[in-house]
């Protein structure tokens, strides 16, 4: 009954009204106005003609106004047997159209080889409400009031609704994606892309991959360290289902499955109440119940956790388990008194004897728990952006009980504790001295790199360029770089496929992706530059046992532009495009 209680505490903090469920959509829904100024000339100029034509994967177009945009008919993409290639697609229109469908066909290669049609997506994008970057930079900060910044409607959704209404005087994007299998034969693929309504009848675009003789590995198996925090608590509240019930679960599968699809490795758990202090609209709840029993000891219950690691596990994101935190935000710790019958909290500082009192018991308890279930050795104990005294105090806490526990920071590089963190995920602009990473990785170590609300270029704002999304994992391997952090996966706003402004921080800082299996540019943009990395990776194995010292260098060059320095070089979309064609020569 005590673990009942609790958990109906958490979950009635965080979830909606029902009037406020209401505007939350599982199926269609209503896109905000935008306010920005119509070019209405244009429109007039085009009459009630409809265009439809290839369009470019680094601009977010417009809604209300006439692309500009040189009309292709034809696309011709590039890829490594297994690796995702994206294209996107316009229809702007003079006129109303009434259900409109996108349909690939198969893509026919030599010797009767096919990509077949359901290995490609056609998917109608979407418009947010996003804002802007502060005054100087950067999108840390409060934002109380959205009138304060310039807010705009701009496209990032890629929906699951297959059929559209298209007004009249709107430009509607379509986003393509294509999962070359990774056991085709090399060779071009030619094929098409269908549209169809009864106003514009069929309009066929062409669409060729030319397929590279390499292959990339299937995600499960890339050894690029992806860490983006899962929000299970958004998923209960914005599905309108019970905290870790079976429809809760359920619910989550498509969008926890793109995660999967995009090669995480590391599953997030919360061991405390309000492991950041409560700052996303649903706050991060404990998984762990802990009681203080009427004699004084405590006893744990791992039911929720375990649950939730398992079904992560069977979605296939099986390689880590980063546990937060022994140092939240503030600095105060629940727990169930049966003594009182009551929720209870301790306020204490880090290393204090209560504070020791409270977590020594746990650690013991938790490595056991772990060990018996056969995840000790892939269990973390995790911390972010705390300063090195708490972070020394923390460690001897936990080492004193378990040396074995492996402990993980994300924040800044402090040589003092380097040695003591497994995985080490260093703010943009930071990295390890080389021959440090260098003593890491031989010990097995993961050192990884992680962009925040603090950084204007490269990031995934709902506002950023496509094109800094891909950025990320360029700038990973030019700093030798295991992977990349982002601290929010889908930490929703109240009704996220509307509006991705939040009180706190630049629009979109909160999420990647949308409810209910919807992705987006960004987090498509982002895997493209995973999968960049493991090319490049691939490719250095090969040159460095081959003894291919010219080819090595080549590369090098290739990836140098992508430092923290060479963020400031220019227009991201040019490089990133120069650099890939040069990157499928090898």
């Amino acid at each position: 009954m005590k673990f009942k209680f609790l958990f109906g505490l958490m979950l009635s903090a965080s979830v909606l009204t029902a009037q406020e469920q209401a505007k939350c959509p599982l199926a269609d829904f209503q896109e905000l106005t935008d306010t920005k100024p119509i070019d209405n000339a244009a429109w007039d100029k085009l009459g009630n003609k409809v265009d439809i034509s290839w369009a470019s994967t680094d601009v977010r177009y417009s809604k209300t106004n006439v692309p500009q945009v040189k009309q292709s008919k034809s696309m011709s993409l590039t890829a490594w047997r297994g690796e995702r290639v994206n294209a996107q697609a316009l229809v702007w229109t003079g006129k109303n159209i009434e259900d409109m469908t996108v349909k690939a066909s198969d893509l026919r290669g030599p010797s009767g080889s096919i990509i077949p049609a359901n290995a490609i997506k056609t998917d109608f994008v979407r418009y947010v409400m996003t804002d802007q970057l502060n005054n100087g930079g950067g999108g840390c900060g409060h934002r109380p009031d959205p009138t304060q910044f310039d807010s705009s409607l701009v496209a990032d959704i890629i929906d699951v609704v297959k059929v559209r209404d298209i007004a009249q005087r709107t430009t509607q994007p379509v986003w393509v994606n294509v999962w070359v299998p990774a056991d085709v034969k090399p060779g071009n693929y030619k094929g098409n892309v269908t549209f169809s309504s009864k106003e514009t009848g069929d309009v066929t675009l062409a669409l060729d991959v030319k397929v590279l003789n390499r292959t990339l590995p299937a995600p499960s198996d890339w050894a690029f360290h992806l860490d983006l925090w899962q929000n299970p608590f958004s998923e209960a509240r914005y599905n309108d289902v019970p905290l870790w019930s079976e429809a809760h679960f359920e619910a989550m599968r498509p969008t926890m499955q793109m995660l999967a699809n995009a090669g995480q490795k590391v599953i997030t758990t919360t061991l405390l109440h309000k492991a950041w202090g409560g700052q996303t609209e649903d706050f991060f709840e404990t998984m762990v119940t802990r009681t203080k029993k009427l004699d004084g000891t405590w006893a744990f219950d791992y039911a929720i956790f375990d649950k939730w690691v398992e079904y992560m596990m069977s979605l296939g994101i099986d390689k880590q388990i980063n546990c937060y935190s022994l140092i939240p935000w503030k600095l105060s710790f629940q727990y169930f008194d049966q003594a009182t019958n009551s929720l209870q909290y301790i306020d204490t500082k880090v290393g204090t004897p209560e504070y020791e009192a409270y977590w020594k018991p746990f650690i013991a308890d938790f490595a056991k728990h772990l060990r018996e279930k056969g995840w000790f050795d892939i269990a973390v104990m995790s911390m972010d952006e705390r300063p090195v005294p708490a972070m020394q105090a923390a460690i001897k806490t936990i080492k004193d009980v378990e040396p074995e526990f492996k402990i993980s920071l994300a924040g800044w590089y402090h040589p003092e504790i380097e040695a003591d963190l497994y995985d080490y995920c260093l703010a943009y602009t930071f990295n390890v001295p080389a021959e440090t990473k260098a003593a890491r990785e031989k010990a097995g170590k993961k050192t990884t790199v992680y962009t925040c609300c603090t950084e204007s270029f490269p990031n995934t704002f709902t506002f950023s360029d496509p094109a800094e999304s891909t950025w990320l994992g360029w700038h990973a391997m030019s700093g030798n770089y295991d992977g990349y952090l982002r601290w929010a996966y889908n930490s929703w706003t109240k009704e996220p496929l509307q509006d991705s402004r939040f009180r706190t921080w630049a629009a979109g800082d909160c999420y990647l992706v949308y409810p209910n299996g919807r992705s987006s540019i960004r987090f498509e943009r982002m895997i493209e530059g995973i999968q960049d990395y493991e090319k490049m990776r691939i490719l250095k194995e090969e040159f460095n046992a081959k003894n291919q010292t010219g080819k090595l260098k080549q590369l090098d060059k290739l990836v140098s532009q992508f430092t923290v320095d060479g963020a400031a070089g220019g227009d991201a979309a040019t490089k990133i495009n120069n650099a890939r064609k040069a990157l499928n020569q090898f």
